[in-house]
């Protein structure tokens, strides 16, 4: 069995997946190394079958018809060998000297009779436009150098909430999570670092800085302009997180799980809600009033939890409460540089 299997959807990525291939290879014959080929229309499937054929002990090619980034990570899932499970994006990468760290990891791991399900890794966005970058710790929040449970965690800061780039799974808990990521659907990363979590039962937090997530593309989804104009798909991903599990009965087992995923959720109902303000459509409006009048007549008591934690951080009431929240927004955006 290889040790962890490297997902990486490609879609028309020809032009800057060779960096992110090039440092997932520096990880040996104890990977493999999945290249996704999404329907692509340039050379991008033509590259995946070169590496492939350079490389035919770790490399697998898979070519499928276009169904988004999505759809690629669920070929991913379904195909992998590997003991772990990694998405790595085709214009991101990953630090070799810190993929040398988790592999050392990864064979500790190999050898014990039931290995942890989650690895947490630092990672770091990295600002093209500037030169700048921003590392994402998870100190204080996770215990350091033990495996361990939920309720061994700290208090999240909204910075630190665990991400598909710092995620980690064990292959077995995805698959037996019934993650299943819908097609042609962008922001569909909140779902995989969301709806597998109550299947994991231990953690560990390797302080590496190993993904180097790229900020700079004009098409990248995360871009403003793109979030509002893909809106819709926000919102099935929203509702989508809102359906997958009942938190109230998760909290009476796994309490601080629970609460994590509640403020997981809330953060994302105000990501949601503030790009929906930001189109300044009445139409865009008119949906985010039918988001939350959703929820409180389907999940009153979820709605009321939600309520509550987004207006102790934003979504605060009438037009006004509004242009403050947009403004608070805009500051944290030009702070944290996040899209």
């Amino acid at each position: 069995m290889k040790l962890i299997t490297f997902t990486v959807p490609c879609y028309n990525s020809a032009e800057y997946m060779d960096r992110c291939v090039r440092t997932l290879l520096t990880a040996g014959d104890e990977t493999e190394i999945l290249l996704i080929d999404d329907g692509s229309t340039d050379e991008t499937g033509a590259i995946a079958d070169r590496y492939a054929a350079a490389h035919p002990t770790v490399v697998r090619a898979v070519h499928q018809p276009n169904g988004g980034h999505g759809e690629g990570v669920n070929q991913g899932i379904a195909r992998a060998e590997g003991l772990y499970f990694q998405v790595v994006d085709s214009d991101d990468w990953l630090d070799e000297a810190a993929l040398r760290q988790l592999m050392a990891k990864l064979r500790a791991f190999a050898q014990l009779l039931t290995p942890v399900d989650l690895i947490v890794c630092n990672y770091v966005y990295e600002h093209t436009a500037d030169g700048t970058r921003h590392v994402v710790r998870y100190g204080g929040a996770l215990p350091e150098g033990c495996a361990f449970t939920w309720q061994d965690t700290g208090r999240f800061t909204v910075s630190q909430f665990i991400t598909m780039h710092a995620a980690i799974y064990r292959t077995e808990v995805l698959r037996a999570s019934g993650l299943m990521l819908p097609r042609h659907t962008f922001y569909v990363d909140n779902l995989y670092a969301y709806q597998p979590l109550p299947h994991v039962k231990t953690l560990w937090y390797l302080d590496i800085d190993l993904y180097r997530y790229f900020i700079g593309r004009d098409d990248q989804s995360i871009t403003e302009e793109n979030m509002i104009r893909r809106i819709d798909q926000q919102i099935l991903v929203t509702r989508l997180l809102i359906d997958a599990h009942d938190l109230e009965a998760l909290e009476r087992t796994q309490k601080k799980l629970a609460g994590y995923m509640y403020h997981y959720l809330a953060i994302l109902l105000m990501i949601c809600t503030i790009y929906l303000w930001l189109s300044g459509t009445s139409e865009n409006l008119e949906k985010a009033d039918a988001l939350w009048d959703d929820l409180k007549w389907r999940k009153t008591a979820l709605y009321r939890r939600m309520r509550r934690r987004s207006c102790n951080c934003l979504l605060l009431p009438g037009r006004a409460g509004r242009a403050v929240d947009l403004f608070i927004y805009r500051q944290l955006k030009k702070r944290y540089k996040f899209c």
